[in-house]
C-alpha cells in the first residue's frame, strides 16, 4: 500500500495516516519558508485555524468536571462583561455546540474572505481573547437559542472568556497546562504571528492575478483566540488523541459526550463527527487564508488521518482518498 502516491506533487504541509498502532505515512513536504526554500520536516508547527476549538472544548469540559461549571448553565451567571445583545438564556452546552444563535464576529453568510475582517479593524490588535469583543458586542441574535446549529466563531470566544474568568488566568496559559503539558504537547501553543518560534510554518496565499504566493499575516488574528489559531505538529497532535482518549485529562464518559452528535449537522462538543458506513469518528479541523486541516481518529478502526496545509491546500479531498485507501 503506497498512500504516498495520493499526496499531490505540489502538495505542502505534512500527513500522517496510522492504523492499528502502525505508522503507514508519516511525512512532511513543501516548504515552511517558501521564498527561503527552507523545507518543512515531521518536527514542523503548522497553524490549526479552528480545528483548535477542540482544545477549549476540553478545557470547558474539565472545569465541568470540576463542578466549577454546569452545561446548562446560562452564561450571563458566568461571564461578568454586560452583554445586553446576547440572550440571558444561553448556555454553554449551546456555545459548545453552535446552537446558541448569537451573531457572529464572522459569519460566513456575509464575508467570503476572513481577510476581509481585518480591513476596517488591523488584525495586529488581536492579541488576546478581549480583543475580539469589539467586533461582536453589538451584534444582535440572529436565532433563538437552541433553534439550530450554526457554526460560531463568537461561541469559541466567548467559551475562551468564561475559562478566562474561572481560572483567572488566559486562556491559552489554562490549555497549556491541563491540555498541553500532560500530554506532552512540548511544540504546542498559540503564538503571535510577529512571534513564530523555530521551524514554525509560515502560510501563504496564491494570488490568482501575479500568480505568487503572499504570507497571511494580514489575513488572520496576530496571535490566537478561543475561535483559533493554535500551533502544533504531527507528533504532538499524535500524543493529544493518546492522552485524551486515555482519560488523562477527562473522564471516558466526558470524553464520549464531546463525541457523540450535541447538535444537526454532524456536530460534538468541539468535535466534528463523520458518519460511514453506520459507525461515526470524530475529526478535528480548521480552514484559514493559508492554513488548512484535519485530524481523524476512528476507534473502531483504529485509524487515526492527520494532513496541514501551510499554503491552504484541499486537505478534507485528500483525507477523503487515503480514508478509501485504506478500507
Amino acid at each position: 500500500m503506497n498512500l504516498k502516491q495520493s499526496i499531490p506533487s505540489d502538495f505542502s504541509g505534512f500527513v500522517n495516516v496510522t492504523s492499528n498502532n502502525e505508522s503507514l505515512l508519516f511525512e512532511a513536504f513543501g516548504y515552511r519558508d517558501l521564498p527561503n526554500k527552507l523545507k518543512n520536516t515531521v518536527d514542523t508547527a503548522f497553524g490549526t485555524a479552528s480545528g483548535s476549538k477542540t482544545f477549549v472544548a476540553v478545557a470547558i469540559m474539565k472545569l465541568i468536571e470540576e463542578k466549577k461549571i454546569g452545561i446548562d448553565q446560562p452564561i450571563n451567571q458566568i461571564i461578568s462583561k454586560k452583554m445586553p445583545n446576547i440572550d440571558p438564556n444561553v448556555t454553554v452546552h449551546q456555545l459548545l455546540n453552535h446552537t446558541s444563535g448569537i451573531g457572529d464576529y464572522y459569519d460566513e453568510e456575509e464575508l467570503n474572505d476572513y481577510a476581509e475582517l481585518w480591513e476596517d479593524y488591523p488584525n495586529y490588535k488581536i492579541r488576546k481573547n478581549s480583543a475580539l469583543l469589539p467586533l461582536f458586542i453589538d451584534k444582535k441574535m440572529v436565532d433563538t437559542p437552541g433553534k439550530k446549529f450554526q457554526y460560531n466563531n463568537t461561541g469559541y470566544v466567548l467559551l475562551a472568556t468564561i475559562i478566562e474568568e474561572l481560572t483567572r488566568q488566559n486562556f491559552d496559559s489554562y490549555l497549556k497546562q491541563v491540555i498541553f503539558d500532560p500530554a506532552g504537547m512540548t511544540s504546542t501553543g498559540y503564538f503571535a504571528l510577529d512571534r513564530l518560534p523555530a521551524n514554525t510554518a509560515n502560510a501563504y496565499i496564491y494570488d490568482e492575478e501575479s500568480k505568487e504566493y503572499y504570507s497571511n499575516i494580514y489575513s488572520i488574528d496576530v496571535k490566537g483566540t478561543g475561535a483559533g489559531g493554535c500551533f502544533t505538529t504531527l507528533k504532538d497532535l499524535e500524543r493529544f488523541w493518546q492522552t485524551l482518549l486515555s482519560g488523562k485529562i477527562l473522564s471516558t464518559h466526558a470524553v464520549n459526550l464531546m463525541q457523540t452528535m450535541q447538535a444537526s449537522d454532524y456536530y460534538g462538543y468541539g468535535f466534528w463527527i463523520a458518519k460511514k458506513n453506520e459507525r461515526t469518528f470524530p475529526y478535528m479541523q480548521g480552514q484559514d487564508p493559508g492554513i488548512s486541516f484535519i485530524s481523524s481518529y476512528d476507534r473502531s478502526l483504529n485509524k487515526t488521518i492527520t494532513i496541514m496545509s501551510n499554503l491552504g491546500q484541499d486537505v478534507w479531498a485528500l483525507h477523503k482518498e487515503l480514508s478509501a485507501v485504506l478500507l
